[in-house]
C-alpha cells in the first residue's frame, strides 16, 4: 500500500481508501485500456467534501494529462460548470447539503452533454444504480482503485464526445433538410402565394424551373403547410436512381420477386405513408414506371414488384427542369400522366430574375457556413457584393451557395473581397440594359407605359428602383400603370 501512495503522491491519511492493484505506474501509463484519442484534452471536475480525497484524485488525473477542476460541494461545482466546458464530473454520492444525485440532475439541466460518474460506498450502491437510470454514466465503489477510476472517467469522456458530435451532426442535418426559403422579391412571393393556396388541398403540384432554383424547398414548404405536415416527407431524385431498380425503389418488392430479392423491402411510396412523396426530375421516368405512376394517381393504389395491390396514402409532388409539354410532343412522356401531374403548376424563379434577394441569400448562407467552419461572422465588401449582383448565376441559388461557402472557407480577413470570389464571378459586369424602339405615330401614353413595364422587368418588379432609374416617383408608376390597366 505504501508503494502505491508514493507512486501517485497520495496523502498518507487517504491511502487506505485506494486499493493497490499491483500494477506499476509505468504499466498503467502505457496501459492497453487507455483508449483516449491522442491530443484531445479531457476536463474532469472532481467534487468531494473531503479535501484529502480531492487532492489525491487531482494528482491521479493530472498524471493522465487531464485538466482537473475541483469543488468541495454542489454549489461550487455548478459555478464551475457555468464557466468551463467540462466533459466529466466525478462526484461523491454522499455530501453535506446537495448530494451527488441532486448535483447530477442540476448539471444535466445546465449541460446535458456532461457525463457524471458517482463515487459510492458499499451501502449506497442501490442509490447509485438508480442514479444511472436517471442519467449517470457509471459509479465506482470505495475503496477506489486507481485503474478503475481513470478507466471509468476516460470512457465517460469518450461517450460525451460521441454524444456531442452526434448532436452537432443532427443540427447540421436539420439545417440541410429544413432549409429556409429566403427572399422578398415579387417573383418569389408570387410562387409562395400559389404554393400556400395549394398546400391544404390533395391536388398534385408540378414544380417547374431551372436546376438550382430550390424546387425541393418549395415542395417542403407545401408539405409543412399541408394537413400532412406531421407525416414524413420523402424526396426521390429519379435521375439519380438507375433505371433497372427505379421501379423497385419506388414501389418496393416482395421476397423472391427477382434474383437477389432475399427479403421484403418497402418502397418510397410505403415510407411516405401518411405524408408527402416528392419526385424530383420526374421527366427521367421510364415508360414502364410512368404507367405505374399513372395508376397510383388515378386509382390510389400500386403494386410492389412480386406483390399484391397496396393502398397509396401519399400526397404527390413532382418537379422537373425539363419542358414536359415538349417531352410529350416528342413522345418521351405520357400525355395523360402529364395532365395528371400538372393540376397545379408553379415555376421556381431563376436567381437572375430576383436579384433583390441576392444580398439576403448571401447573408443567410454566410450565417450557415461561418458557423459550420467555426469562424466569426464575415461581412461582404461592397465591391464584392456588386460583383455578386452583376453575375448572371446560371446555376441559380445552388451556385450562389457554393460561392459563399467557398468564400467563407478561403477568406483570410474578416471581410470578403472580390479576390475571394471565383474568377468567373469576379469578372462579371452589369448586364446592358435593353433598348426600346418605337414606330413613328406611337402615342405618348403607350411609350410611357412600355417604358415603365420594360424597366420593371429589368428591376425584377422593384417599383422603387424602377422609379429611380426613370427619374419619377413611385406614385407616378402606380398611376401610369393604373391608367393603362
Amino acid at each position: 500500500m505504501s508503494c502505491l501512495c508514493h507512486d501517485v503522491g497520495m496523502d498518507a491519511n487517504l491511502a487506505e481508501s485506494f486499493e493497490s492493484e499491483g500494477t506499476p505506474a509505468a504499466a498503467t501509463d502505457a496501459g492497453e485500456w487507455n483508449s483516449r484519442p491522442q491530443g484531445r484534452e479531457i476536463t474532469v471536475l472532481v467534487v468531494d467534501d473531503e479535501p484529502s480525497n480531492v487532492t489525491s484524485l487531482r494528482k491521479i488525473f493530472e498524471r493522465e494529462n487531464m485538466r482537473v477542476l475541483t469543488a468541495g460541494g454542489a454549489k461550487e461545482a455548478l459555478e464551475l460548470a457555468r464557466k468551463h466546458r467540462i466533459e466529466v464530473v466525478l462526484t461523491d454520492l454522499m455530501m453535506p447539503g446537495a448530494n451527488g444525485v441532486e448535483l447530477m440532475r442540476a448539471l444535466k439541466e445546465l449541460s446535458p452533454d456532461t457525463e457524471v460518474v458517482l463515487m459510492t460506498a458499499y451501502g449506497t450502491v442501490e442509490t447509485a444504480v438508480q442514479a444511472m437510470r436517471e442519467g449517470a454514466y457509471d459509479f465506482v465503489e470505495k475503496p477506489l482503485k486507481r485503474m478503475s477510476i481513470v478507466k471509468s472517467v476516460e470512457k465517460a469522456a469518450e461517450r460525451q464526445s460521441l454524444v456531442a458530435e452526434n448532436r452537432s451532426l443532427r443540427q447540421e442535418l436539420k439545417l440541410l433538410t429544413n432549409r429556409e426559403i429566403v427572399g422578398q422579391s415579387p417573383a418569389l412571393r408570387r410562387v409562395l402565394d400559389v404554393a400556400t393556396q395549394a398546400a391544404p388541398s390533395s391536388a398534385t403540384v408540378l414544380i417547374l424551373g431551372e436546376s438550382g432554383t430550390g424546387k425541393e424547398l418549395i415542395a417542403r414548404y407545401i408539405h409543412t403547410k399541408s394537413g400532412r405536415a406531421s407525416g414524413p416527407f420523402v424526396a426521390v431524385n429519379c435521375a439519380a436512381i438507375p433505371e433497372t431498380i427505379l421501379e423497385a425503389e419506388l414501389f418496393g418488392y416482395e421476397r423472391g420477386a427477382f434474383t437477389g430479392a432475399v427479403g421484403r423491402r418497402e418502397g418510397r411510396f410505403a415510407k411516405a405513408r401518411g405524408g408527402t412523396l416528392f419526385l424530383d426530375e420526374i421527366g427521367e421516368l421510364t415508360p414502364t414506371v410512368q404507367v405505374k405512376l399513372l395508376r397510383v394517381i388515378q386509382e390510389g393504389e400500386y403494386e410492389p414488384v412480386g406483390g399484391n395491390l397496396v393502398h397509396a396514402d401519399v400526397r404527390l409532388l413532382a418537379a422537373t427542369n425539363r419542358d414536359l409539354a415538349a417531352e410529350v410532343e416528342a413522345g418521351r412522356f405520357r400525355e395523360d400522366l402529364f395532365y395528371r401531374l400538372n393540376v397545379i403548376a408553379v415555376t421556381a424563379p431563376a436567381l437572375r430574375t430576383r436579384r433583390e434577394d441576392i444580398a439576403l441569400l448571401v447573408d443567410h448562407f454566410l450565417g450557415i457556413y461561418c458557423r459550420k467552419n467555426g469562424r466569426s461572422r464575415l461581412t461582404v465588401h461592397r465591391e464584392a457584393m456588386a460583383k455578386l449582383l452583376d453575375y448572371m448565376w446560371p446555376g441559380n441559388v445552388r451556385e450562389l451557395e457554393n460561392v459563399v461557402e467557398r468564400a467563407a472557407v478561403l477568406c483570410r480577413a474578416d471581410v470578403i473581397g472580390v479576390e475571394d470570389l471565383p474568377e468567373v464571378v469576379a469578372k462579371a459586369s452589369a448586364p446592358a440594359p435593353s433598348e426600346l424602339a418605337f414606330s413613328i405615330g406611337t402615342t405618348l401614353s403607350e411609350v410611357e407605359s412600355r417604358m415603365i413595364r420594360e424597366t420593371l422587368k429589368h428591376t425584377s418588379g422593384d417599383k422603387s428602383l424602377a422609379a429611380q432609374l426613370l427619374g419619377i416617383s413611385t406614385r407616378t408608376i402606380y398611376r401610369k400603370l393604373g391608367e393603362t390597366g
